[in-house]
């Protein structure tokens, strides 16, 4: 869901008003970023590597978890963005840390699919649970952002959830559908057909990590986006809102996960008083 497509979402109103076809060698060369990145994912759970911060060497690596147990955010940049033939690869990290909380109350916030019109808005104008089925399901969400432009995606996801050991849980939410609306909110509102859209975002791969440790459950928010490739002539514009706008949105994100969480968890401990 994240942050990144705000990126995208700016194209708008930087970019010709023209549609953009998702090509086939582009679509191809974000499956294979995908899958490298899948397979180092699982590399790392292996390796004792479950967080991204856990990737920094020990003094680093030290100081981001002190900074995170008082409060603050950890974000990177995975790529700069990654160009692949007619499209950008947009790829963030950010982790928060909740202290007090248990992966079982973490877990009960973010699986209430229908509840994400209401934790992540204005992000999320509409959401639902479609079909669940053990560790997988199906969702809808609405996306929606206005700055220059307004722009209402109706995207629909896969989500599978893994779990490593007691203590740490995954989930993947893969898109399997993004479309555009146009006329948004009015009596002809209608989703532009594949081909004709603007290309803010193509696709979206979001991947949770959450482990309780530290007294907390430290929850991350690894996302990966594909949008339409960027013109030149606006790259001067464009380059500083790459690093800005995902930045603003993940610590959105993980701030209003973490509001929910401790908001639920301070309910429950005052119902059991």
């Amino acid at each position: 869901m994240q942050k990144t497509l705000l990126v995208c979402w700016m194209f708008a109103g930087l970019m010709p008003a023209r549609a953009a076809e998702l090509k086939p060698e582009t679509a191809a060369s974000f499956d294979r970023y995908i899958h490298g990145f899948e397979a180092r994912m699982d590399e790392d759970a292996r390796d004792n590597r479950f967080l991204v911060v856990d990737h920094l060497p020990a003094v680093p690596r030290h100081e981001a978890y002190g900074q995170l147990q008082r409060g603050q955010f950890y974000i990177e940049e995975s790529d700069h963005p990654a160009h692949i033939p007619s499209g950008l690869i947009h790829h963030w990290a950010g982790v928060t840390f909740i202290p007090e909380a248990t992966l079982s109350e973490v877990l009960a916030v973010f699986q209430d699919y229908d509840n994400y019109r209401n934790i992540f808005k204005p992000l999320v104008r509409q959401s639902a649970l479609i079909e669940h089925r053990g560790n997988e399901s199906k969702i809808y969400l609405q996306l929606f952002y206005k700055s220059l432009v307004t722009v209402a995606l109706n995207a629909h996801f896969e989500v599978s959830d893994k779990q490593f050991v007691a203590t740490r849980r995954q989930s993947a939410c893969r898109s399997t559908s993004i479309a555009e609306l146009a006329n948004l909110g009015k009596p002809d509102e209608y989703e532009r057909p594949p081909g004709d859209d603007h290309g803010y975002l193509w696709r979206l791969y979001s991947y949770w990590r959450f482990e309780e440790k530290d007294g907390g459950v430290y929850v991350q928010n690894e996302s990966v986006a594909l949008s339409r490739s960027v013109p030149a002539i606006f790259a001067w514009l464009v380059n500083p809102l790459v690093k800005s706008i995902p930045r603003d949105i993940l610590i959105h994100l993980l701030t209003a996960t973490r509001n929910a969480v401790t908001k639920s968890g301070t309910s429950a401990r005052l119902t059991r008083q």
